[in-house]
């Protein structure tokens, strides 16, 4: 699984509004609602199921990148969304650096093995510093999208 099957350009926020964590989940996760990957209706669980991940632990994992995540019946296949932030996002993270990076994605209910190659998969890609800097320099949905196209790893 990489971010290049998971995102399109629509599900990439290029300049985050939100300051702090729960306000960028909430702002990643209305856009899923908004592009049709997650119906309105299930809004509000699949944030409890994020919210509920984040309190066991920030999944801001350092070198300015959050990967919140959760696993839902709320939905039938992996979906994702992208938020860049040039500001930085207060993300309680394990390094306390502001995140610039965030990977939303939500797994259905009973996939345990796909949320953790997605998980891993993200984590890896996102641990390279030039694609952090390309990610960092990009001017739009598109050239984001793009890094995420060329630079995807093999299929785990």
């Amino acid at each position: 699984m990489t971010l290049g099957n998971l995102l399109s350009v629509d599900q990439i926020i290029p300049e985050m509004k939100a300051m702090e964590r729960w306000s960028a989940i909430v702002e990643l996760v209305d856009l899923l609602v908004e592009r049709g990957q997650i119906k309105a209706q299930d809004r509000d669980v699949v944030l409890a199921a994020l919210r509920q991940r984040e309190e066991t632990m920030s999944t801001g994992i350092g070198f300015g990148i959050a990967i919140p995540h959760a696993s839902s019946d709320r939905v039938g296949q992996v979906v994702a969304a992208f938020g860049r932030s040039t500001k930085g996002i207060e993300f309680d993270s394990l390094d306390n650096s502001p995140v610039r990076f965030i990977v939303l994605f939500v797994v259905p209910k009973d996939q345990f093995q796909t949320h953790l190659r997605t998980l891993a998969a993200i984590a890896k890609f996102l641990n390279d510093r030039t694609v952090r800097e390309r990610l960092a320099q990009a001017t739009s949905t598109g050239e984001i999208m793009a890094i995420f196209e060329n630079n995807a790893q093999p299929k785990a």
